[in-house]
């Protein structure tokens, strides 16, 4: 008996070892692929204060609270089942849906890029008068959780491109991690950036003139902030979106676009001696940013010129 026991002390023992190294892969696998997903995840914490604009204040921590729900329903309802399915038994198909959803981002980018041009806007704007509160609020609530689903989509296609976990279950434990993690973060930083003016609006009625200064100092630099990461995330959407485009099209046979960006990177690494790691980073991600812009405005143009397609700003 007291062997039998030890025997089965050891088996378990096994057994957690195995597990914990299985934790572990999961975890460096979901960070590594969660790395990848920068940009789409500046460009949802530049977006998402909008759908807070022109609301009270007391409503935006629970709007904010109804998108995050909805981000979560979105990753691990909808689109992690989905994500398990293709990988197990189409995965051919992840680059092209990978490259879909880099072709969005280019056309999310450019466009942007062209209306602060002087280009035309498509659709409702943050300027349209609230006629109706309740109903403006659960229409900015539903219009942020569909696109939050169209970026969250991306992020997941992203992850799972990024991984390298032979188990079904493994793959989806480290997306669901991803998820999480991404969902909490974002939505985290943006309450905080919400509530941002209002707290520095309440420092500056207190009685200390240093305070005061700082109270003072907040309440002004969140305009600022939120133009920052506006242009940040059109940025990243484009070097993101362009470097999916450049990867996917070299996956699946056509290397011109992967020998233009990766040449040009080798040839500035060649010439910049110790600098030429992050002098030959910028020169790729630069490319694939002027690519990602290219095909943006070529997207934006037959949407908007071929089509007339107008969506919502």
């Amino acid at each position: 008996m007291p062997s039998g026991l030890v025997a089965l002390l050891d088996d378990v023992s096994v057994i957690a070892r195995a597990a914990a190294a299985s934790i572990d892969d999961i975890g460096v696998a979901a960070s590594r692929a969660g790395s990848k997903t920068a940009g789409v995840i500046i460009d949802d914490a530049a977006v998402t204060p909008s759908y807070v604009t022109g609301l009270s204040p007391a409503r935006e921590l629970p709007i904010i609270w109804k998108i995050t729900k909805g981000s979560l329903f979105n990753k691990l309802i909808i689109l992690l089942p989905g994500a398990i399915l293709l990988s197990e038994f189409m995965p051919g198909l992840i680059i092209w849906i990978l490259m879909l959803g880099g072709a969005f981002l280019c056309y999310e980018g450019a466009e942007k890029v062209l209306e602060k041009l002087g280009g035309a806007k498509h659709g409702k704007t943050l300027e349209d008068e609230i006629a109706d509160p309740a109903k403006f609020e659960k229409q900015r609530v539903a219009g942020a959780v569909r696109t939050d689903l169209i970026l969250s989509a991306e992020i997941m296609a992203i992850t799972l491109n990024e991984l390298d976990l032979d188990i079904w279950w493994e793959r989806g434990l480290a997306l669901a991690l991803v998820a999480v993690v991404v969902t909490v973060v974002v939505y985290g930083a943006v309450a905080l950036i919400v509530k941002m003016d209002d707290v520095g609006l309440h420092l500056s009625e207190k009685d200390s003139p240093a305070v005061q200064k700082f109270g003072c100092m907040l309440v002004n630099s969140v305009p600022k902030l939120l133009v920052f990461l506006s242009v940040v995330g059109t940025i990243a959407m484009l070097w993101v979106g362009g470097g999916i485009i450049v990867h996917g099209t070299h996956e699946v046979g056509f290397h011109l676009l992967y020998d233009i960006a990766h040449g040009a990177e080798y040839a500035v690494k060649g010439t910049t001696g110790a600098l030429s790691g992050v002098a030959g980073w910028v020169t790729y991600a630069g490319i694939s940013a002027i690519i990602g812009l290219v095909l943006g405005a070529i997207i934006t143009f037959v949407l908007h010129k071929v089509f007339k397609f107008e969506g919502a700003h």
